[in-house]
């Protein structure tokens, strides 16, 4: 395949993406038609099924568009700064006000696939270890600085992303404050969490 056309099959599937994130986002996955997305796209449902060969094809696709664009942000975040755990917080942070802008992908990435079952749980899952990795990292590395002690880095991230999960449906379902809003307080408590976690002894624990 030659350049010129390898550019175009990506250019197209970008269009199709950026009419199917729309129409997923206000229908959800049930109620959402392939036949819409090929008149915002001007294309037949042939055409659409030649770059994604099923209705779930390309809802998984968006998911992992959106996603990407998510993971980068985060790991910007997370990369302007030299202090582990203010990087954590801060790729934490950059998630929440991203889905404060955009609430009806913020309900796409959270609820919108649920009438998919367990494929939309599994995928779900993929997307959120996404998440879970950079927050890792960063509290590995956080370790290593002796900012926080010897922890189970990989439940804290569980923990922070269940908290960012209930926020945003909090948020999109009853009519809580935004993730943006809710971001400072939120991450108080997780990184006071986090180091209230570290001190206790088993002993401590189990009193």
């Amino acid at each position: 395949m030659s350049t010129t056309s390898t550019q175009q099959r990506t250019e197209t599937r970008e269009r199709i993406l950026e009419a199917a994130e729309a129409v997923f986002a206000d229908n959800g996955y049930h109620d959402a038609l392939v036949d819409e997305i090929g008149k915002r796209t001007s294309m037949s449902k042939g055409g659409l099924y030649f770059h994604f060969p099923s209705k779930e094809d390309l809802f998984f696709a968006v998911m992992d568009r959106l996603a990407n664009k998510l993971v980068r942000r985060a790991e910007k975040a997370a990369s302007d700064t030299d202090n582990p755990l203010k990087a954590a917080e801060a790729a934490l942070e950059s998630v929440l006000k991203a889905l404060s802008t955009q609430k009806r992908l913020a309900r796409l990435l959270v609820t919108q696939g649920y009438s998919m079952g367990s494929a939309f749980e599994a995928k779900r899952a993929e997307v959120f270890d996404r998440f879970a990795r950079v927050i890792v990292e960063k509290l590995n590395e956080a370790k290593s600085a002796c900012q926080i002690g010897e922890v189970d880095v990989e439940l804290a991230s569980r923990v922070w992303l269940g908290a960012l999960n209930e926020v945003v449906v909090h948020w999109l379902f009853s009519d809580g404050p935004s993730p943006r809003d809710s971001a400072q307080e939120l991450k108080k408590l997780l990184v006071s969490s986090l180091m209230s976690a570290s001190t206790l002894s088993e002993g401590e624990i189990g009193s």
